[in-house]
């Protein structure tokens, strides 16, 4: 068996921040030997193993990366608990399930990534948590330190944007935009991302898969973007109508007018066409549009675990409840009638009795 041992050498004296100059000092050998473990042109002494272990605070089969593959199955277990409590919105669950992960294996990056989520999810308004404002003070520093920690070290490119991109949100959203965009700025460009480039070295049957996905990534990003500018406020209202209008006309084109995936949004979807209808006085196309909702909001309730779809431009799709993500334990029934309905846009409808039966539907 091959012993990577040169490389977490490498990957824990980066976490230190230290250099091998120091390393060497440290342990009593010459940098020229510290560079050449990490290099692998050769191991370190078996007495000094313990050493080294020590200073780094790892296990001397950790060092040898002996226990990585019993160590990825926990790893496994652990996101798998994760998933399945964010995807029942129960988010306290998913810090206390990360730490302990973590307690376990500090230095395992996609276990960090999931706390800096779980943390920050900890503060979003959008869920049922009553004290998310004092989650955003609370855990700020450590989403952070967190942010900052697997910046700077993770090796794993996909986990290192991911809380790259987190950490410029989490500064955006306490107020500190200009530190935010700055990190934002480091991210690269669409124009030049591995989706967008990659198609040039595929082989022939790598080619359908990898244009059903990109299909799929252009498409969520593009009814992401019109759905901002739909709500961004700097549009108006009858604009926002069209706006959304193309978002439905976008799903049938994609999904072959087949049932999506994609229940939660379009339930919200109709309640925010609604909504806008509402504050125009036209009534009877807001309460056309709250029944749509209604009826997405109950088939999402009881969607079942998994559900297949299908078409040309996506192929199959496999939509798993567990997958879904949320910082809400109440069903979408209950979102729908108790948080989306209060909005005051529809004062005029609450004595008819459509609305009232809508709210009935929901109960």
């Amino acid at each position: 068996m091959k012993l990577n041992v040169g490389e977490i050498i490498k990957h824990l004296r980066k976490e230190k921040d230290i250099t091998q100059d120091e390393l060497a000092d440290i342990l009593g050998v010459s940098s020229q030997s510290v560079s050449r473990w990490e290099c692998g042109m050769c191991y370190p002494d078996m007495e000094l193993l313990p050493v080294i272990s020590e200073f780094f605070g790892v296990t001397v089969d950790k060092l040898l990366g002996i226990n990585e593959k019993i160590e990825q199955n926990k790893v496994n277990q652990y996101l798998k608990r994760f998933q399945k409590a964010i995807s029942q919105g129960r988010v306290y669950d998913c810090i206390d399930i990360a730490r302990e992960g973590v307690a376990e294996y500090p230095n395992n990056y996609a276990l960090l990534n999931k706390l800096m989520y779980a943390l920050f999810v900890s503060g979003d308004s959008d869920g049922n948590i009553p004290e998310w404002k004092e989650n955003m003070e609370k855990h700020d520093a450590e989403i952070t330190a967190l942010g900052e920690r697997i910046m700077k070290y993770c090796p794993d490119q996909n986990i290192r944007l991911e809380a790259t991109a987190r950490l410029a949100f989490n500064h955006c959203e306490m107020g500190r935009k200009e530190i935010g965009k700055a990190i934002y700025e480091t991210l690269p460009s669409s124009e030049f991302c591995k989706e967008n480039q990659e198609w040039w070295s595929l082989d022939d049957d790598e080619e359908l898969p990898y244009l059903r996905n990109k299909v799929k990534q252009d498409y969520n990003a593009l009814r992401s973007s019109i759905w901002l500018l739909a709500n961004s406020g700097r549009i108006s209202d009858e604009q926002s109508i069209v706006a959304i209008k193309k978002v439905f006309e976008l799903e049938k084109l994609v999904y072959d007018n087949t049932v999506t995936a994609e229940g939660w949004g379009a339930s919200k979807l109709q309640v925010d066409m609604a909504e806008l209808y509402a504050k125009l006085g036209n009534n009877t196309l807001a309460l056309e549009h709250l029944n749509y909702g209604a009826a997405a909001a109950k088939a999402f309730d009881t969607r079942p675990d998994e559900q297949s779809f299908s078409s040309v431009l996506l192929g199959d799709i496999i939509a798993r409840r567990i997958d879904f993500e949320t910082a809400d334990t109440r069903p979408l029934t209950e979102i729908m009638r108790d948080k989306w309905l209060s909005s005051s846009h529809f004062d005029n409808l609450r004595n008819t009795d459509e609305f009232k039966e809508i709210i009935n539907t929901l109960s």
